[in-house]
């Protein structure tokens, strides 16, 4: 049993440990076996050895990320428990440039690493799959790097898309024309470019066809010439949409394709088209593939907590089809002999 003792020197403890201790208990969690106790500046660590060094090492981080950049998120903390540096990362986000400047001149940068690499691989690649849970910002960076494309005049357009894929509502009983009954489909779509543009401004592009906000099965039969596309909820869309999709790029496009395969909201029977074209166009030169994970997730921190749980159900229910196939395979072979 190993005990080590560490005080907080110039740090505020209300920032160190959290809002009701939230920083310390997630510590508690990820080390079950290790007691950490508080007591004004003061922390005790008790365990074996490793464990204990470990927490030590963890709450150094921590104390550093603060007297660095002066705070310390719950996103920092968890970072920090996966072996990341979120100190390093969050100095470069604040020392480099914005992707777009949003409303009121409101800085738009990517908040983590995988985030930053999709902004790389959109800069180096003209076609870009990005794949990973809800959450992660897959859509809103996407959307940010089509409107800086647009204000420095390396496009013409922005076009968005999603395939009309109702998730478990029907939504044809709705009032209103096909565009009213459409618009739901697209709300996060819009919801991205409110952050970006003032509504008079915003108004003006969609008026004059420089944004436009339409449902997949409109993309058949156009060109897109000069334009920034994005295909959003890709893993709704079947293997002759994305290639009819990818097919409408014209001279000068860039298209960036984003999915969540494990929401896929598609008959049973048919395949995602977002996994196919993962699969097939990996080896092509010129496209890029991203894929976010649960740490990526900057939304509240039970989002990933959620996500997690229903990751750990699926795979029950799968190691239980396994062994009741064993079971009937070996009740096979036992009526055979």
């Amino acid at each position: 049993m190993s005990e080590i003792q560490l005080t907080l020197e110039n740090i505020d403890p209300r920032v160190f440990f959290g809002e009701k201790s939230t920083n310390l208990n997630i510590i508690r969690q990820f080390f079950p076996d290790v007691s950490i106790s508080s007591r004004g500046t003061n922390i005790k660590i008790k365990g074996n050895k490793q464990d204990s060094l470990m927490v030590k090492d963890v709450f150094e981080k921590m104390i550093n990320a603060i007297n660095s950049i002066g705070e310390l998120s719950v996103q920092m903390v968890e970072d920090i428990l996966e072996g990341e540096n979120p100190t390093e990362f969050k100095l470069q986000a604040q020392n480099g440039s914005a992707i777009v400047y949003g409303r009121g001149g409101r800085p738009i940068k990517a908040k983590t690493q995988t985030q930053k690499k999709l902004v790389t691989a959109s800069e180096e690649n003209d076609i870009v799959f990005v794949t990973g849970p809800a959450g992660t910002g897959k859509t809103y960076v996407a959307v940010a790097l089509a409107v800086r494309a647009l204000k420095n005049k390396l496009v013409k357009k922005i076009v968005l898309t999603r395939p009309a894929i109702e998730a478990g509502e029907n939504l044809g009983f709705l009032p209103g024309d096909l565009k009213d009954k459409i618009d739901p489909f697209l709300r996060p779509l819009y919801d991205a470019l409110d952050d970006m543009f003032p509504a008079d401004k915003l108004k003006y592009f969609e008026e004059n066809r420089i944004i436009e906000i339409a449902p997949l099965a409109y993309m058949r039969g156009r060109t897109l010439d000069s334009a920034f596309i994005i295909l959003d909820e890709a893993q709704n869309a079947s293997a002759l949409q994305i290639k009819m999709f990818l097919t409408r790029l014209g001279p000068n496009a860039k298209c960036i394709i984003t999915g969540d395969l494990s929401q896929v909201d598609l008959p049973s029977n048919q395949r995602s088209g977002l996994m196919q074209a993962t699969q097939i166009l990996s080896p092509v030169r010129g496209i890029g593939f991203v894929n976010f994970t649960v740490g990526d997730v900057v939304r509240h921190r039970l989002v990933k907590e959620i996500i997690n749980a229903y990751d750990k159900e699926l795979l029950r229910k799968e190691k239980w089809k396994e062994a009741q196939k064993a079971k009937r395979d070996e009740e096979k072979v036992e009526r055979k002999d």
